[in-house]
C-alpha cells in the first residue's frame, strides 16, 4: 500500500497554494474566480488527464506501443443541488503509426490500470475514447 500526502494552504480571500516535495500549485480559492490558477474541478480534472498520460506512458513499453506525443481533452459536468459532478468524459489524443486494434488495446491497458481514473469511475460516468493525434 502506498499513501500519498499534501497539504494546502490559503493565501488569502484571491487563493491558495497546495504543495508536496518541491512542486507548488496554486489553486483559485476565491469567490470572484481567477484566470491564473486552477479551481477544484480543473485539478481534478488535471490530476486525471496526468494519469491518463502516465498511464500512456507505463503502459506503452509493455505494449511494446511506439508513440510520439499525447494529448487529453476533459469536460465535467457540475449539477448545482446538491454541488456535484455528474458525468466527466475524455478524448485522449495519440500521435502514432500503430493499428487501431493496438489503439484500442493501449486505452484499455490505460483504463485498467489507473489510479484516479479507478477511483473517479467508482463515483461519477466516466466515459472516454482514444483518437489518433
Amino acid at each position: 500500500m502506498r499513501t500519498y500526502t499534501i497539504s494546502a494552504r490559503r493565501d488569502d480571500a484571491q487563493g491558495s497554494l497546495a504543495g508536496t516535495r518541491e512542486a507548488l500549485v496554486v489553486l483559485d480559492t476565491s469567490l470572484a474566480g481567477r484566470t491564473d490558477a486552477l479551481n477544484p474541478v480543473e485539478l481534478l480534472l488535471g490530476s486525471l488527464a496526468a494519469c491518463i498520460i502516465k498511464g500512456v506512458e507505463r503502459s506503452a513499453p509493455m505494449l511494446k506501443f511506439d508513440f510520439t506525443g499525447v494529448t487529453v481533452s476533459l469536460s465535467a459536468e457540475r449539477q448545482d443541488a446538491p454541488p456535484k459532478l455528474t458525468a466527466i468524459s475524455y478524448t485522449l489524443s495519440v500521435a502514432t503509426d500503430e493499428s487501431d486494434h493496438r489503439l484500442e488495446l493501449l486505452h484499455t491497458n490505460v483504463r485498467k490500470y489507473g489510479t484516479i481514473s479507478n477511483t473517479l469511475a467508482a463515483g461519477v460516468a466516466l466515459t472516454g475514447m482514444i483518437v489518433r493525434g
